[in-house]
């Protein structure tokens, strides 16, 4: 046998007739011989996709620690060391070593995405060698060869299809397409999609009915399927906005930090001619005490804590900061089927040439009304209704049945909802295939686009026929009239399909006709001798979630854009687009069109659809990064392996629980667990609480250190004594800073947080106006802490006791700070603002025993060198940190007044 003409992998296989695939393959329908397919075995390699190489656990766990905040974290824990403070620098290490073990941990997503893409692959097969058929490893296929396939077979490789008999695949995973494909044997166009490829079955989707023989054109590497696996691996994951604020923010902060230290002790020592030596020391005691050691403590407890609560809404994380950039996000690129729809066939419209009804319920529960017009109607006695709820239910082969209160179709999604149809019309579907048994059938297949079933009833024998409209008309010469069958109207007929087909409904003709004498058998003459009276229309859709519409609302009210990307039909994803509310009155763009532009003219047009019809893997992905490209964050959405380069590049990628693949799961940052886009409407609103927590967290935490900063500088600028030891700067930020921060991790989420628009991209965690912010409250702590110290002085305290009244001071103004950071701009001077957060008044508890501890216990004052106070010098402390609060609140008073802040509210909850 002569060997195959070109590489299988450059040939659009779509496009050639069957005859022309085997001589380009120089094969026949018996197949290859086995030296001919061990010697291609040889050239084209064995058929499974390509392993890359990995970095080695060791490797992976150290490059954690490449990162600024954590090299700032562990200089902090080097200097708490040398002051010989074990504890804190013990603190100070396990957070770095949590945030590295988290990462490690996360790391190998992109590996294990590839790995659940391998292993869709079969590993067996049933191919024809030397004209026998017999049962292979899948990774022996070679290109040429020719494969059986049966109902319920994975395909084992790119087949070009030669024989066929009813088949139909589940290509969910690569195309998205929501039903089954019907698969022909005729060529299509070169450019065709994939899902139009009807003369192709592709390596890793489903057999789900019917029989088939194809050649191998395909394997491996070359295959659709490898091609995603290429892709994928192509594919740079990009970092989450927050890491990448952070690491900003560490970086100025790290600068700021070594610039200040540097420029004190410069002036210290050749200004004010301290000892050079002391004023390292000095240096030493202003770095820890200038460095917020807790925040990556926080940062990760934070948004371990939002993984808890969105875990309760059916969200699973998997990436860490992920939970924070949902809160991000500008756009969402989401899935058609079974996020934003039901992926449960209905049939909402019932047509006849004198009736037109509407159903009521949603998916395959059999609840809902019908109605005819406004009026809500008994279906058994309306005898059309009744007649063709009936046909839907005899020609029928799926099976609809109630697991535990989950109902459920097993079959084909378009007939289970005439089953259920049937079910709203009072029908008893044993009771009906009792009276009319089905003796013989027709099934559906591509060529003809019918299904037909032959029934006894009663005396007669009855054929029903179900399937597309033009195919239906042609059988058809009368028309179902309440009064008995009239002349057919094709103009009628013809119109109403196109309505119903234009609100993005499938559209089914039922029939039946009643045969002269009764006959067992079925046969394509009795079809092709028409006298079929046509008996109506359905029209089927897979419906939007209730929940979803409301969720799409609410984030377009929150300024973040909905998009949605789908393998179905341009008509269908309008039309269920308009009734999400996503994309009214704008075009839809299909993949075709996208194929056309370059990456300068998608990136113009991306944000102006929000309709993106018939999209491959390449089209997903270049339209995620189009819009990142045009300064969005994206989190897109998707259930199969043709999605799993986009889940991987996008800002967060969210899987499908229920119907994803392992593929998307894996390549995603988070996971939902039923597949409701409201849950990503819900995880929005949480990642944007966790980023408002966070940022109080940060401004609550900045100005203690600030504050204990400036304490500091003022003493050594001023050659005052020292109101602060190094040992009680570490006390108050150990106990004080981690402790209270912590709180701040439990606020609600205000109210109004979903009526903001989203933050911009570029914005830093800490804008111009939060370092006011810091400034101001570091100065209103210093202002307390260091007036009081000096006064006490001035009137004759001992030094060990007014260090005590400025650590007291600092610790009760934190207290009082704390308060006030739980809203941003609104006031908390009122019940819910002091009470509404139970663990702040946990957390100031627990700090003022630490506190009583501090001053009164003879261990602690042995330590840090504190003294016990009296009651009247607790009142002047609780006077001095008082001060805090009352300047915070004035400032928020007067941003809400003039409206100073884009995101200040008047109220919040």
């Amino acid at each position: 046998m002569p060997a195959a003409k070109t590489p299988s992998a450059e040939i659009a296989w779509h496009a050639l007739a069957p005859e022309q695939c085997l001589l380009q393959l120089a094969s026949q329908a018996g197949g290859l011989s086995d030296d001919e397919a061990g010697a291609r075995l040889t050239t084209h390699g064995p058929n499974r996709l390509p392993t890359p190489r990995k970095h080695g656990p060791i490797r992976r766990f150290l490059l954690q620690f490449h990162n600024v905040l954590l090299y700032v974290m562990l200089v902090a824990g080097v200097i708490a060391a040398l002051l010989g403070h074990w504890v804190d620098s013990a603190v100070i290490a396990a957070a770095v070593l949590i945030n590295a073990i988290i990462g490690f941990l996360q790391e190998g997503k992109a590996e294990s995405a590839l790995d659940s893409i391998r292993s869709l692959l079969t590993t067996r097969a049933t191919v024809i060698r030397d004209g026998q058929r017999r049962e292979i490893d899948a990774t022996e296929l070679v290109p040429g060869d020719v494969v059986a396939l049966s109902s319920g077979d994975k395909v084992p490789a790119d087949l070009r299809l030669l024989h066929l008999h009813g088949l139909r695949t589940d290509e969910a995973a690569l195309t998205g397409e929501s039903l089954p494909v019907e698969k022909a044997l005729e060529a299509v166009e070169t450019d065709a999609p994939l899902g139009d490829r009807f003369g192709m079955a592709y390596s890793g989707t489903l057999v789900v009915q019917g029989q088939a023989l194809g050649l191998v054109v395909s394997t491996g590497a070359n295959t659709e399927l490898g091609r995603i696996n290429s892709l994928l691996a192509n594919v740079t994951a990009l970092s989450t906005p927050l890491l990448r604020q952070m690491d900003g923010f560490g970086r100025w902060l790290a600068l700021a930090i070594l610039g200040l230290v540097g420029v004190t002790f410069v002036l210290g020592t050749f200004w004010r001619g301290n000892d050079a030596a002391d004023m390292f020391l000095m240096a030493i005691a202003l770095t820890a005490a200038a460095i917020p050691e807790g925040l990556p403590a926080i940062m990760t407890v934070m948004l371990a804590l939002g993984v808890q609560r969105m875990a309760k809404r059916q969200a699973i994380v998997r990436r860490l900061p992920a939970v924070e950039t949902l809160g991000s996000v500008t756009v969402i690129c989401t899935d058609k089927t079974g996020t934003l729809t039901r992926n449960e066939m209905t049939v909402q419209r019932v047509i006849g040439k004198q009736h037109v009804y509407d159903v009521g319920g949603t998916g395959y529960l059999p609840d809902g009304e019908i109605f005819k017009g406004e009026t809500v109607v008994a279906p058994l006695q309306q005898p059309f209704l009744r007649e063709i709820a009936r046909a839907g239910l005899l020609c029928n082969d799926a099976r609809w049945f109630d697991d535990r209160g989950n109902w459920s179709v097993e079959g084909d999604p378009t007939e289970g909802a005439l089953l259920v149809l049937a079910s709203k019309c009072g029908l008893d579907a044993h009771g009906e295939h009792r009276v009319a048994p089905r003796t013989h059938a027709i099934p559906f297949e591509s060529e003809h686009r019918f299904m037909a079933t032959l029934h006894q009833d009663g005396a007669h024998s009855r054929i029903y026929v179900k399937g597309a409209p033009e195919r239906i008309l042609e059988m058809c010469s009368r028309e179902w009239h309440d009064e008995g069958p009239a002349p057919l109207d094709q103009d009628y007929w013809r119109r109403m399909a196109i309505d119903t087909a234009s609100r993005g409904l499938r559209v089914l003709a039922i029939a039946d006709k009643v045969l002269e004498w009764p006959q067992s058998t079925l046969a394509f003459a009795d079809i092709d001798d028409g006298g079929f009276v046509l008996l109506g229309l359905v029209g089927i859709i897979d419906p939007p979630r209730e929940e979803a519409i409301a969720a799409v609302a609410e984030c377009h009210a929150a300024g973040v854009k909905v998009k949605m990307i789908t393998g179905d039909h341009a008509d269908t994803a309008r039309a269920i687009g308009a009734r999400l509310g996503i994309g009214v009155g704008k075009p839809a763009l299909t993949g075709a069109e996208i194929a056309l532009m370059d990456d300068a003219r998608l990136r113009e047009t991306v944000m102006a659809v929000d309709v993106f019809a018939r999209a491959s893997p390449e089209h997903k992905l270049r339209l995620v990064q189009a819009m990142q490209a045009c300064g969005q964050i994206v989190a897109m959405t998707g259930d199969g392996v043709n999605d799993a380069p986009a889940l991987k590049r996008a800002d967060v990628g969210v899987a499908m629980g229920h119907k994803g693949t392992e593929a998307a799961k894996e390549a995603a940052d988070v996971v939902l667990a039923d597949d409701n886009f409201a849950t990503i409407s819900n995880a929005v609103r949480e990642g944007r609480a966790i980023y408002d927590n966070l940022q109080k967290s940060i401004l609550f935490m900045l100005p203690t250190n600030g504050g204990q900063a400036l304490i500091v500088i003022a003493a050594i600028l001023f050659q005052l004594a020292l109101p602060l030891t190094p040992v009680q700067v570490l006390w108050i930020n150990m106990v004080t800073s981690c402790t209270l921060s912590l709180a701040l991790a439990a606020e609600p989420a205000e109210s109004g947080i979903m009526v903001r628009r989203p933050r911009p991209p570029e914005s830093s965690i800490l804008s111009g106006f939060f370092v006011w912010r810091v400034v101001m409250v570091s100065l209103l702590m210093m202002i307390g802490g260091l007036s009081l110290f000096l006064w006490e002085l001035e009137r004759g305290t001992s030094l060990e006791s007014a260090r005590t009244m400025a650590v007291n001071v600092i610790v009760v103004g934190e207290m009082f700070y704390l308060v006030s950071s739980r809203y941003l701009f609104a006031s908390v001077l009122n019940r819910d603002g002091l009470f509404g957060n139970r663990w702040v008044l946990i957390c100031i508890a627990v700090c003022a025993v630490l506190q009583l501890l501090f001053t009164y216990a003879a261990p602690m004052q042995n330590l840090f060198g504190s003294a016990a106070l009296t009651a009247s010098e607790w009142l002047r402390v609780a006077a001095a940190g008082l001060l805090v609060l009352v300047g915070a609140e004035l400032e928020k008073w007067i941003i809400r007044r003039f409206g100073l802040h884009r995101d200040a509210r008047p109220a919040q909850a």
